[in-house]
This record gives structure tokens, C-alpha cells and sequence, in this order.
């Protein structure tokens, strides 16, 4: 494995020795986005943008994030470690500290560092503020964003379900007026606002109680939420208010507007299809699968515009892109918007087991689209690549070392990103609500504990919602090329199999290797 490192990290190296100049960076990141929504993956609604980058680059079939839940995803993505090595790195309310230590450069930090300009656009799901005192969401919010790397930020605190329902710069929130304080709480009501279950009525799209609480135009959330009144967002102007400011920060940084541009590393994180999936009215209905299709059409046409404002500005064939997602895809997450009603034929996970929330492949197995024009080799690559390698794969696009205090789990494959190379992953780890699996080749090991799906109509009381597949000694094994679906399990017919994945396991978690236990609603965050 050592000597496999060595060869990619040289002929990276050689590679960039070679480039004009380093490239722009952009990650776009789409939120429940399974393997099978786009329709390169097979998917029924049309992303012929998504499916341009594909033709022009590489897609691969063996994609993953890092995580079936979207913070501990984003959390490896950007730190380029394992979310189960930090216990806060689950799924957070929308008033949690900040969970990314601003000692630990990330890759936006670390790209910053050596020369380059740094935005986030969307989501952010990380936490905000300190621990050690309550945060103030009227004054300077800090640390967030700008202290571990970014240079410009817009974006929500958390998720568009997740009060406060307001957008961020830089630190502040937008449009706030000093005189409407805001007060968020996630165990008691504060203030007088209507909620979903004292005013159902005020409703536009309709909730179940963990979705029930503080109503922000017209649509009820997780929390309460008083004040910011006028800072307080439009869920169908979301998209174009993220796409606007990613769209502004690439023009702002084109060689026509500036004699000395530096590259740039953009972070876009849209919303879609994250629900409340509430796009704008010309949107509405542009699919057959109802709200969540739509939301598909939307985050494949953001990408059209910034791709076309890449062309636009000049800077299109020395951008490097990369599509992918932070969880596979949920149908009903708390929302009434006939979802699975209107899913068709339409398999949001492609030919894998399970989805959001999960340890079967479909929480974790993502569409993965890496292109760079003239740089990346088009085709199809079914290697096994992680979003936790990104931060050392981009360290050797730029010809610089991770810091040593960074990037731990990450391995660089930069030639296999590009397409040179069909070597990747020896094995990658799974996680789902704080319990882990293993992929090696074909060969896909649950270790005993419980597996997660999520069904129809929620609740958390057990069989109404939620399925869960206990699973018992020595755990369970699957041949994936065979069985896609993870419904032959191998364990006692390959004993010696399972002994090599549970040594995985052991090298790199052994705290996960038996009796993995699931958080319950609270732990959370609900």
C-alpha cells in the first residue's frame, strides 16, 4: 500500500510540475443526492448538465462519502479524517458549538495557506460559535467558516428543516434588524411564533411532530425559533440566492477583473434535494416525481450556470470539479410531499440496499463525478474512491505536503481521480449513526449491532418509520458484485473472510468492532 502511495504522489507531483498554473477548485456538494438520481446513474430526471461533466470526465461507480448522515460527511470531507474519530461529528441542531478544531487546518484552511481564495456557498451543518458560551446569533458569530479557512461565507447555520431559518455572511446574519432579536432553543418554546402543531392551518406543506415546531414562510421545522423577522429566509428563492453568490465570487475572481488573480477554491453546497424540498415556482412540477424531483432539476441546473459562467469568465478549462454527495437519498423525511407516492420506477439508491441513515451500501454509495477539461481521462472508473481523500489528492494537484496535522485517513489518489490510473482503495469505511461497515473489493462486511433503513411515515416508535435488521456474531457478509442487494449473507460459509474485515475494523476503529451501539432520537440531534 506504501509503495502504491509513493508511485501516485510522484506522478501527481510530475503531473502538476507540468500544469501552467494551478487550477480553480470547486466542490459541489449535494445534499440526500443518492447513486441512481442523476441520470448518468440510471436516474429518470433529465441532469444532462451533471451528465455533460461525466462525458468530460471521470464517473465512478464506487463513489462514497464517508458517512450516511450529512455532518459527519462534511465534517471528513473537509478535514479529510473519519467523522467517528470526533464524538461530536453527528448529526447537529441547528444551535451546536462548532465542531471542526480551527487548530486542525482543513482543506479550505490549508488550500488559503498556499495561495489560494476561499468561499462557501450553502450549507454548513458544523456547528457555530463555542462551547463554552452560549451563542449570540445578533452579534459576530464565532468561530465558524472564517476560522477554519474560509474567506468568504454564505450559508445557513444547519438544515433548511432546522431553525434558525436565517443566512450568514461573513460571520453575521443577514439582513438581522438590531431592534428583533433572535432566540433559538431546541428543548423548550421561546417566543410566540405559531408552530406546526398550534396552527396547522397556516401550513403549505404539512409535517410530523419533529418537524412541527417554529413555522417559517409557511413551513413548520425542527426547533423554536423567535425574532428575525426580517432576516428569516424563502425556501423557494433558496437555490438562487446560493447559486447567485457562488456565481458573484467566480466573476469576482476572473482574470478580467483583477490584474493579479489567485485560484480559487469554491465550496458549493446547494440544499437539494434536502427537505423541505421547496423549490421556486418555475421549478414546480418540472419532473414527474413531484418536490423531490424537482429539486433534482434545480441542483443539476446550478450547475449548468456555473459551469457556464466558468466558460463565461475564462476560467472553464482550468477548473477542477467534483459532484458528489453527503448521504444517499431519503424519500419521506418528515414532510408529506408524496415522495414515495410519485417515485415511479425511479430508484433513488440505483441497484443498492438502503439509503439515509443506513450501513447497506445505498447510505454510503454516492454519485462521485471528477472532470477537469483537458486534464482528467473521460470514462467510467469502478475504483474505490472516498470524499475523505479529496484533501490529499488536492495536496498533490498543488504539489504541497498535508499538514501533519491533517488529513489522517485521506490517501491520495489523484491519478485515479483524473483518470490515470484505475488503482484505488484498498478497502473504505462506512458509517451510519455511529456504527461502521467495510468494503474490500467485492466484499462487504456489517459488523454486529443493528442496520437502520428508513421507510415511510416517521416515528421513532419501532416498526412504524424505521426498520432495523439486528445483526448478531460474527456480523454479516456480502459479495456485492453478486449481491447488490446484501440479502445473501456469507458469514459462516467464508469464516476466514470475515476474520480479514473484522482485522480491519480492528486496525482502524477497534472500539467498532463488536456490539456497535446506535444513538437513540436525542444523541441525535432530533
Amino acid at each position: 500500500m506504501k509503495c502504491k502511495l509513493l508511485i501516485g504522489a510522484f506522478a501527481a507531483l510530475a503531473f502538476v510540475a507540468s500544469a501552467a498554473e494551478q487550477p480553480n477548485i470547486i466542490f459541489i456538494y449535494g445534499d440526500d443526492i443518492g447513486y441512481g438520481d442523476f441520470s448518468c446513474y440510471g436516474g429518470e430526471v433529465d441532469t444532462a448538465n451533471i451528465d455533460t461533466l461525466a462525458e468530460e470526465g471521470v464517473r465512478f461507480t464506487g463513489g462514497y462519502c464517508t458517512a450516511a448522515t450529512c455532518t459527519p460527511s462534511r465534517y471528513s470531507l473537509l478535514t479529510g479524517e473519519y467523522a467517528f474519530r470526533n464524538k461530536g461529528a453527528q448529526i447537529l441542531p441547528g444551535n451546536a458549538p462548532l465542531i471542526i478544531d480551527p487548530a486542525r487546518p482543513t482543506i479550505a484552511a490549508f488550500l488559503r495557506d498556499n495561495g489560494y481564495k476561499t468561499a462557501l456557498s450553502g450549507k454548513w451543518h458544523l456547528g457555530l460559535g463555542s462551547a463554552s458560551e452560549p451563542l449570540d446569533w445578533n452579534g459576530q458569530i464565532k468561530p465558524g467558516p472564517k476560522e477554519v479557512g474560509f474567506e468568504y461565507s454564505f450559508h445557513m447555520a444547519a438544515t433548511a428543516d432546522r431553525v434558525p431559518s436565517v443566512y450568514i455572511k461573513n460571520g453575521r446574519v443577514v439582513n438581522l434588524d438590531a431592534s428583533d432579536p433572535i432566540q433559538v432553543n431546541y428543548q423548550e418554546l421561546v417566543g410566540n411564533d405559531p408552530t406546526g402543531i398550534s396552527h396547522p392551518h397556516l401550513l403549505k406543506l404539512q409535517a410530523d411532530e419533529q418537524h412541527g415546531k417554529t413555522i417559517v414562510n409557511g413551513v413548520s421545522r425542527i426547533g423554536w425559533m423567535s425574532g428575525g423577522n426580517s432576516a428569516r429566509f424563502k425556501d423557494e428563492d433558496m437555490a438562487d440566492t446560493y447559486l447567485n453568490k457562488a456565481v458573484n465570487f467566480i466573476i469576482e475572481n476572473s482574470k478580467p477583473q483583477t490584474s493579479n488573480p489567485k485560484p480559487f477554491f469554491l465550496y458549493f453546497a446547494p440544499n437539494e434535494n434536502h427537505v423541505p424540498r421547496v423549490v421556486h415556482p418555475r421549478f414546480q412540477g418540472s419532473t414527474s416525481l413531484g418536490p423531490r424531483g424537482d429539486a433534482l432539476a434545480v441542483f443539476d441546473w446550478c450547475v449548468g450556470r456555473l459551469v457556464q459562467t466558468l466558460k463565461e469568465t475564462g476560467q472553464y478549462e482550468n477548473t477542477l470539479i467534483v459532484i458528489t454527495s453527503d448521504n444517499g437519498p431519503v424519500l419521506f423525511d418528515g414532510y408529506w410531499e408524496a415522495a414515495i407516492e410519485r417515485q415511479g420506477t425511479h430508484d433513488a439508491s440505483g441497484p443498492w440496499r438502503g439509503g439515509k441513515y443506513s450501513r447497506w451500501e445505498g447510505g454510503t454509495r454516492v454519485p462521485f463525478i471528477v472532470t477537469w477539461p483537458g486534464k482528467s481521462k473521460p470514462g467510467i472508473s469502478d475504483a474505490i474512491v472516498s470524499q475523505v481523500d479529496l484533501y490529499a489528492s488536492v495536496a498533490a494537484l498543488i504539489g504541497k505536503p498535508v499538514p501533519e496535522n491533517a488529513g489522517q485517513d485521506g490517501e491520495n489518489l489523484l491519478p485515479t481521480l483524473l483518470g490515470d490510473s484505475l488503482d484505488g482503495r484498498e478497502y473504505v469505511i462506512q458509517e451510519a449513526l455511529t456504527q461502521i461497515a467495510v468494503r474490500k473489493g467485492n466484499w462487504k462486511y456489517i459488523p454486529p449491532g443493528s442496520v437502520t433503513e428508513r421507510l415511510g411515515i416517521m416515528t421513532w416508535e419501532e416498526g412504524s418509520g424505521w426498520k432495523k435488521t439486528n445483526v448478531a456474531e460474527p456480523g454479516l457478509l456480502f459479495h456485492l458484485s453478486e449481491d447488490p442487494t446484501e440479502e445473501h449473507d456469507l458469514a459462516a460459509k467464508y469464516p476466514n473472510r470475515v476474520q480479514e474485515m473484522r482485522d480491519i475494523i480492528m486496525q482502524v476503529a477497534p472500539e467498532k468492532a463488536t456490539g456497535q451501539k446506535q444513538l437513540d432520537k436525542k444523541q441525535l440531534g432530533f
